[in-house]
């Protein structure tokens, strides 16, 4: 029998998509023969997957998994929303959130983390599943939270621990219900930052130089234009900071306020909104007809 090196399980993997431990099968199956291993994996549909993984993926889910002091977020991305409805796709989802409770933050880890019960790993897990499902996969990003409180909030879940919008916080001093409260509150204000000192120094200094270039419009004093500028950055974190926010849930306190009443502190928090940041196609339905039709 011919030697299955690595640098021929990785040449195979490399040309078909599929999963290392997949081709490492099939070149065992096939006696090392590429050519037969290629065929033999196209057999098995899971070839097929290479064929897929240019398209862009760009719907999917969000789905968390709580462990004792740790929270874990991920987004795994399909192509459509159909696949997100998909109990295999779920199942997936579910279960590579829990094996971040043990992996962390690292997604290239998190690909390379075994799968359980399947002698593959997460990765080769989504191939098998591309295979399966017929659809373009990937665990896109991870988030993981340890604190003596963590909560979770999923916002529109097709099902428990899964959707579009996810928010993982943590906490100390306070229980998981105010941890939840929270999770809400971001998921509806978007924050950037959770304190002021936690804000990017570039996108404040942009938005100081467009403010100030505002206030110099209205043709006032300098003196008077600083204090109008430092106003209007005051706002800015009241829009971006989450301690500075509004609670939603009362209208009037600060979130900074809540979380001081509940003897607590505020941690960290993470926000994923399914698909933002990926470039989606468009597609000119029209062009695409006449393409096919060759005119």
């Amino acid at each position: 029998m011919a030697e299955i090196t690595a640098a021929l399980v990785k040449e195979l993997r490399d040309t078909t998509g599929a999963g290392m431990m997949d081709c490492k099968k099939a070149l065992t199956e096939t006696n090392g023969d590429k050519e037969a291993a290629i065929d033999w994996l196209r057999k098995k549909g899971l070839a097929a997957a290479a064929k897929k993984s240019g398209r862009v993926a760009a719907e999917g889910l969000v789905g968390v998994a709580l462990g004792a002091g740790k929270v874990a977020m991920v987004e795994v991305n399909s192509e459509t929303d159909f696949v997100a409805r998909n109990e295999a796709f779920q199942n997936y989802v579910e279960t590579v959130a829990k094996v971040a409770l043990e992996v962390g933050e690292d997604v290239e880890a998190l690909k390379a983390a075994a799968y359980p019960g399947t002698g593959r790993t997460v990765a080769e897990e989504a191939v098998n599943l591309v295979a399966t499902i017929g659809e373009n996969m990937n665990v896109r990003r991870v988030a993981v939270i340890s604190a003596p409180v963590v909560g979770t909030y999923i916002h529109g879940a097709l099902k428990p621990g899964l959707g579009k919008i996810g928010v993982i916080v943590g906490l100390t001093g306070a229980d998981e219900q105010l941890a939840r409260q929270i999770g809400m509150h971001v998921a509806a204000t978007r924050p950037d930052a959770l304190s002021v000192a936690e804000v990017d120094p570039a996108a404040l200094e942009r938005e100081k130089n467009v403010l100030m270039d505002q206030a110099r419009a209205s043709g006032k004093p300098e003196a008077i234009i600083e204090k109008m500028v430092e106003g209007r950055v005051k706002k800015y974190y009241e829009d971006v900071v989450l301690l500075e926010q509004v609670w939603v849930h009362d209208g009037e306190s600060k979130v900074k306020d809540v979380v001081k009443k509940a003897g607590a502190e505020l941690t960290r928090f993470v926000r994923f909104t399914l698909g933002e940041g990926i470039e989606k196609e468009v597609t000119d339905f029209a062009a695409e007809v006449a393409a096919a039709a060759g005119v």
